[in-house]
């Protein structure tokens, strides 16, 4: 079998995942009658220190919904770090259903926004230009290799934010991820923020789902706005229950999945012509390969020819995600594949 890398989605659902599935009750959830969806909410939103919760089919239509629950006037500006999912990955979403316009700001390298160059980028009162109301962050921060934001920084750019009139949404897709590399809770790893969605279906591992949190009438609106992007599922509480399992079972392991990453971060620091784009914290690393004198894609095809599989990210950069499925044994296998594609 090969060792997969390519990403934390590509995990398959536990035997406790399956018998929890196979025996959910469930109910028809538009009507609110989705026991074992509701119970997952109710459970989410204590453990998030907020009022409500609602499940959602993905983290795509997550972040939109809280993008679109935040009720911001059509052109206003949104600001998030110029390698963030949002901007990069779901910019249809923004300018196209909510819209909204994105503005990118540039972070140093390991992809985390300060206060002052937010503050430098939020628009002055002029009727000539787009208002800025809305601070998107994202914890951790895939395309910065996995980096995250200390509890801290994410206090004081709130705190920035809502200071100078801005609402703040957090991306929290690996959050777990996240809570685990700063030995905090998912709550203390989310801070101030008005509105935050996270994904069962990666770090986590359940087969599908996220979800969004926040105030009890947020949550209103984001129910609102998840039936108009066809986010209602019905009876959702059997994927709800692989989501209650995965919230039982997967934190602990995520510790093995950032040591497991944490032995590829090591090997790739021995070895010539790569490097990492960031320090190792979680279960992404991004490395580039300029100085191999190969691209990423003649360099992720020799590694698959060494049963490891992973991305190119763009021409130079390639990136490892490691997951439950991925064994100790399984890493040290990949960790020499590395050795004999980039050692000579």
């Amino acid at each position: 079998m090969p060792v997969e890398l390519r990403s934390d989605t590509m995990t398959r659902p536990s035997p406790a995942m399956r018998r929890a599935m196979a025996k959910a009750e469930v109910g028809d959830d538009v009507f609110h009658e989705d026991p074992t969806a509701n119970r997952l909410q109710e459970r989410v939103a204590d453990l998030l220190g907020r009022e409500a919760a609602l499940f959602v089919p993905s983290g795509t239509q997550g972040n939109l919904s809280c993008l679109l629950g935040h009720e911001l006037p059509r052109g206003s500006e949104v600001l998030l770090e110029s390698n963030a999912h949002i901007i990069n990955n779901e910019n249809n979403g923004i300018t196209g259903i909510a819209g909204l316009l994105p503005r990118a700001v540039t972070a140093e390298a390991d992809g985390i926004l300060a206060p002052e160059q937010v503050e430098a980028a939020i628009q002055p009162d002029d009727p000539t230009l787009a208002p800025t109301r809305l601070l998107c962050l994202e914890n951790s921060c895939n395309k910065a290799g996995g980096t995250v934001y200390e509890p801290e920084r994410t206090r004081a750019l709130c705190d920035l934010a809502h200071r100078r009139g801005l609402r703040v949404h957090l991306d929290g897709a690996r959050l777990f991820n996240a809570a685990t590399a700063l030995g905090c809770t998912p709550a203390e790893a989310a801070g101030p923020v008005d509105s935050l969605s996270f994904c069962f279906s990666k770090g986590l591992g359940a087969p599908a789902g996220s979800i969004v949190v926040g105030s009890r009438d947020f949550v209103r609106n984001v129910r609102r706005y998840r039936q108009m992007c066809g986010g209602q599922m019905r009876q959702v509480g059997v994927l709800a229950a692989a989501a209650e399992v995965a919230l039982d079972e997967s934190p602990p392991l995520l510790v093995q999945d950032h040591e497991n990453a944490r032995l590829l971060a090591d090997t790739l620091n021995d070895l010539p012509g790569v490097a990492l784009i960031a320090e190792q914290r979680t279960n992404i690393l991004i490395f580039s390969v300029e100085g191999t004198g190969r691209s990423a894609p003649e360099c992720v095809e020799a590694l698959r020819k060494e049963n490891v599989l992973c991305l190119d990210v763009n021409p130079t950069h390639i990136r490892l995600v490691t997951h439950r499925d991925v064994s100790p044994e399984q890493t040290a296998e990949a960790a020499e594949a590395l050795i004999r594609v980039f050692g000579a």
